[in-house]
């Protein structure tokens, strides 16, 4: 199967705290996938990589065709991807904007029906908790419904060095383990949910909002 792995952070450092330090949550999550699940293919979204126009535009907005590059590329992966594993830290006890700015181009038809995984981390003690519990209601929305464990990391500059390896490495095991039990929540719907949808097909169950707003009203 095929996961995106979406990092949504653009700063690249705010001293005194270290620079990135959410590629290097992101690194550990890609690190632990390949190790327990090296049979599927998993690729990381930087939100760094997507310099977005000023005057907000969505990929669907544009006529057939027209989109950016980039835009289609990723559209194309999120289509493509049978579950997602969104990284974020906390602002103002919410999710980062980058990241809900670079989901925010895409439309819920290309994400419904998968699952994703929640992983949010700190320079603080509290590991982006609180912006985990706003994520569950967004990603919801997005159709591509949360499973119910998560990953807080509080301190990761002192969990994590910057390639994402641990810093006293014998707590791999430990916070693989952490990971793993989120990470495995994900893959199983992810394969439940592929292999129905070869029983029943959930856009012709539920016809997709992508026409006109009257499609979500009621009589």
């Amino acid at each position: 199967m095929k996961f995106l792995v979406f990092l949504g952070t653009v700063r690249d450092s705010t001293p005194p705290r270290p620079a990135r330090l959410g590629e290097r949550v992101a690194l550990a999550c890609l690190a632990c996938l390949n190790s327990q699940y090296p049979d599927h293919q998993i690729e990381l979204i930087d939100a760094l990589e997507y310099p977005l126009d000023t005057v907000f535009k969505p990929h669907f907005s544009y006529p057939q065709g027209k989109a950016p590059t980039k835009l289609n590329e990723l559209a194309e992966k999120i289509a493509a991807a049978d579950g997602y594993i969104m990284i974020s830290p906390e602002y103002n006890h919410s999710m980062s904007p980058a990241l809900a700015n670079l989901l925010n181009h895409f439309g819920s038809s290309l994400f419904s029906y998968k699952p994703s995984a929640i992983v949010t981390y700190s320079a603080g003690q509290w590991g982006g908790m609180r912006a985990a519990v706003g994520m569950r209601t967004y990603l919801s929305e997005l159709g591509c419904l949360p499973v119910s464990a998560m990953i807080h990391v509080p301190k990761a500059q002192e969990v994590f060095a910057a390639d994402g390896t641990l810093l006293q490495e014998a707590e791999q095991a430990s916070w693989f383990n952490y990971f793993g039990r989120t990470f495995s929540q994900m893959v199983w719907w992810a394969q439940a949910t592929r292999e129905y949808k070869t029983q029943v097909d959930p856009n012709e169950l539920v016809k997709s909002f992508n026409k006109d707003p009257s499609q979500r009203n009621a009589p």
